[in-house]
């Protein structure tokens, strides 16, 4: 992912190397109604990429279920 100093437009820079998986239909209704919010009668590629990027944020915010809990005494 480009860093937040990168000022150009998205498409206009280099794919970043990790796969991405295909948006949910969740996701898609969110970027509709992004683009609905905006007057644009379809999402375009920032309303793709702001769900997207919510999606990563909210994986990353989950609490890690992977660590043992200690027992209580």
């Amino acid at each position: 992912m480009a860093s937040r100093s990168d000022t150009r437009p998205p498409w206009k820079r280099k794919r970043p190397n990790t796969k991405s998986a295909p948006l949910s239909p969740k996701e898609k209704d969110e970027a509709r109604a992004r683009a609905r919010a905006a007057g644009r009668p379809y999402p375009n590629l920032v309303d793709n990429m702001a769900v997207a990027r919510q999606r990563t944020r909210k994986k990353s915010a989950a609490p890690d279920s992977t660590q043992a809990k200690k027992p209580s005494r």
